[in-house]
């Protein structure tokens, strides 16, 4: 039985394109390694029922507590972990799951996440704290914290090799210069400066020009790059025969980890520093290119716009 499920706070980027490469069937097990609002969760435990499971993993507790409101209506057949996505092996350990038959990935921040200005992922709310934690309460380093410790020369670097900021140097500047009188605490401080270290003609038109500063920060906040890689190779090892893995990316260093990973698994890709001689092929691409979301799909959901999906089966 198919239900119909509300989706407040979560559209499913390119959801026709996942199930079809997911074939979710009755029975079956998934598992969505980024729970978020629980838009793809929903779509994919409508056709695993009955009989089937839907594991969902997230570190934010709030998304989780907004997620299993959403799902509700499958009753048992959804399992929720709080745990950062490359725990996935662990979890699923615990569980007693040697195997599943499709894990997702949809990365970087969620619409929940977004749509909370309180969060500071978003510029919404000036006022707003930045923070920028998926996981506030485990601890750790905000993104005030990073722009009012870092030095002038980290700042810079970090902002630039997260998020291939033109002006990155300028803006590390401008942060540092600023933080002597007024320490960072607010998004509003951080658009501000952003807009002040870049001029005018460069900002884009398509987007916020605070957007590339906030993915670097909140990337640095989360060691988001630096755990993907692990996440996916957990990943790939836990798929059944058969079994599908889909990542779906938003922005080029994200994309270039997925298909270099991709390419290593399925023997296509060169030896490298980060991966070393491919070993014999455990999975088939299944997508050569990533596949973009179509120009109907951004005009009805602009935060589809720069989605890239990438996946493989297990061979």
């Amino acid at each position: 039985m198919v239900m119909t499920t509300e989706l407040p706070y979560h559209v499913p980027v390119m959801r026709e394109e996942v199930l079809a490469l997911m074939n979710p069937q009755p029975g079956g097990i998934m598992l969505d390694c980024t729970l978020g609002g629980g838009g793809h969760a929903a779509l994919l435990a409508e056709r695993l029922v009955p009989g089937g499971k839907l594991i969902g993993l997230d570190q934010d507790p709030e998304a989780l507590t907004e997620a299993g409101t959403t799902l509700a209506s499958f009753g048992d057949a959804i399992i929720l972990r709080q745990a950062r996505f490359d725990s996935l092996s662990t979890v699923l350990d615990d569980l007693d799951i040697e195997a599943v038959d499709g894990i997702l990935f949809d990365l970087g921040v969620s619409s929940y996440q977004l749509d909370t200005p309180d969060r500071g992922f978003s510029f919404k709310d000036p006022e707003a704290p930045l923070d920028m934690r998926m996981n506030p309460a485990g601890g750790g380093l905000t993104a005030a914290d990073l722009l009012n410790t870092l030095t002038e020369r980290e700042l810079s670097t970090m902002i630039r090799e997260n998020s291939d900021e033109h002006w990155a140097a300028r803006i590390a500047r401008f942060a540092a210069e600023r933080r002597v009188e007024t320490p960072y605490r607010t998004v509003g401080q951080l658009i501000e400066t952003v807009h002040a270290a870049m001029p005018a003609r460069a900002r884009p038109e398509d987007k916020h020009a605070a957007t590339r500063t906030f993915q670097a920060l909140r990337i640095a906040v989360n060691d988001e790059l630096t755990i993907l890689g692990h996440a996916l190779e957990s990943a790939a090892d836990r798929l059944a025969k058969g079994g599908t893995l889909i990542v779906l990316s938003y922005h080029s260093l994200e994309d270039r980890i997925v298909k270099q990973l991709f390419a290593h698994r399925s023997g296509h890709g060169p030896g490298d520093l980060i991966y070393g001689k491919p070993p014999p092929a455990s999975v088939e691409l299944l997508t050569r290119k990533p596949v973009e979301p179509a120009a109907s799909e951004v005009a009805a959901n602009p935060r589809a716009r720069s989605a890239r999906l990438r996946a493989v089966r297990k061979l």
